[in-house]
């Protein structure tokens, strides 16, 4: 999948750009998308648009990715249903 150019028209509502495009690429499957720029409007969209479990977990542009943020993750992932065991 190549991404589409952000456009003009994109951010209406602070949806983000990427948000459509990436529930196109889950097709209902589960998902965690990480990123600096998730917003509440990004998240109440895939609460409305995807049937699936979605992790949308956003980082700290400054510091990059934490020791909190994997840790985030693997909770996410750990949970009943993704089959992922210690």
């Amino acid at each position: 999948m190549s991404w589409p150019e952000p456009s003009d028209g994109d951010g209406r509502g602070g949806l983000h750009w990427k948000t459509r495009p990436l529930l196109d690429l889950a097709a209902g499957r589960a998902f965690a998308w990480v990123d600096d720029e998730i917003t509440e409007a990004d998240r109440v969209w895939v609460a409305a648009h995807h049937p699936g479990p979605a992790l949308l977990h956003r980082v700290d542009a400054r510091r990059g990715l934490a020791e909190a943020d994997f840790a985030a993750l693997d909770t996410w992932l750990r949970q009943d249903g993704f089959g992922l065991r210690a």
